[in-house]
């Protein structure tokens, strides 16, 4: 299972050192302020109801409660100043101030848990948070002004009782609305927030939930290209995990939230299929994790008394043949909190295509 994407660390330009210089300044002495002006930013609606999460460093956990406090849309702009990954070129930078505050008898030291906030799109992506630090520390004048001092450092420490207010930078791709804040809670579980109605704008890439799609597969029994199928998701379901008591999972699995996805299969070529094709089945969630299904064994091709009935399909004795259809169900196993964003369905075959859904 992947985790929310971490923070990178990139250098702030310095361009001053001391007093101003006679070629940085015009005749009113004014483009040193105009230099550091915060950027103009757009902020979205974000809910921003505190919840209750923990956060660790090297060797306590501890208890806050937290909350997104504003999240605004910059632009590739107002980073001009700064030395960008190639990764991170033509993404858009949002601001997401978050405020915590701690609830231990004692203050916190060196303190980071923006750190495990991000912002991810309706398809599950999500956002790359970037950490701006000064590469001229003798410089008298920050090199830098982001809109709610997203280029500053958070406090040293945090008194017992006492609310910090700090500032994430977020990168994203060009194009989208987020859908989602996440915070991925040291307990392992995910505390999500909506942007807006939590629905974003993904940029026309996913389709309607239950919408069939067009696709193709190829297997070790095909002759020539891939076969031509039509792919249509039947239902997103979470379940529970004593519907897995049966198997022998991981002390981390156990902490986990089982999710069933069911994928409708037609055969529209002309050659027989095996039925595998849930092989290609991916998902990812509104806290922004790849989540691949678990490989426990073939729920939908168990016979009777194996398997978990939450999770059964339609799968035929033989190969698929050509104008039939069957159902496959696969299951993956998501943080308590989290939810699934998107499934998507990965052909085989040469020009086969991903396909992507809203998983609600």
């Amino acid at each position: 299972m992947a985790a929310i994407a971490g923070a990178g660390l990139l250098a702030l330009v310095g361009t001053a050192c001391g007093a101003e210089s006679s070629d940085s300044a015009d005749s009113s002495g004014e483009s040193g302020k105009e230099a550091n002006k915060p950027a103009v930013a757009t902020a979205l609606p974000v809910e921003s109801t505190a919840r209750k999460a923990t956060w660790s460093d090297q060797s306590t956990t501890h208890q806050l409660t937290l909350a997104p406090k504003r999240l605004a849309r910059g632009t590739a702009a107002d980073l001009d100043h700064v030395q960008v990954d190639e990764e991170l070129k033509g993404m858009v930078p949002y601001y997401l101030t978050v405020t915590y505050t701690n609830t231990n008898s004692a203050p916190l030291a060196q303190p980071d848990p923006e750190a495990n906030f991000t912002v991810t799109l309706a398809d599950g992506t999500p956002g790359k948070s970037i950490t701006l630090w000064n590469s001229n520390p003798l410089a008298t004048e920050p090199s830098s002004s982001l809109p709610d001092n997203c280029d500053k450092a958070g406090p040293a420490s945090v008194a017992a009782g006492a609310t910090a207010t700090v500032c994430q930078v977020v990168m994203l791709p060009k194009g989208h609305t987020p859908a989602t804040v996440a915070y991925a809670d040291e307990a392992g579980e995910t505390l999500l927030w909506k942007v807006g109605d939590g629905n974003g704008d993904e940029g026309g890439q996913l389709l309607a939930a239950s919408t069939t799609g067009d696709s193709s597969y190829q297997d070790v029994t095909t002759k020539g290209s891939a076969v031509p199928i039509r792919v249509t998701p039947k239902s997103v379901r979470a379940g529970s995990l004593k519907d897995l008591g049966d198997y022998d999972l991981s002390d981390t699995q156990k902490k986990l939230v089982p999710w069933y996805v069911t994928f409708e299969y037609r055969n529209v070529g002309k050659e027989k299929l095996l039925p595998s094709m849930d092989d290609g089945v991916g998902l990812r969630t509104a806290g922004g994790r790849e989540v691949e299904p678990v490989p426990l064994i073939d729920f939908s091709r168990a016979a009777e008394g194996e398997g978990i009935d939450q999770c059964r399909g339609s799968v035929p004795n033989t190969r698929l043949k050509p104008n039939s259809q069957l159902t496959l169900c696969t299951v993956h196993l998501l943080p308590k909190g989290d939810h699934p964003a998107m499934v998507s369905f990965q052909g085989e075959g040469k020009g086969a295509k991903t396909l992507m859904w809203r998983a609600n």
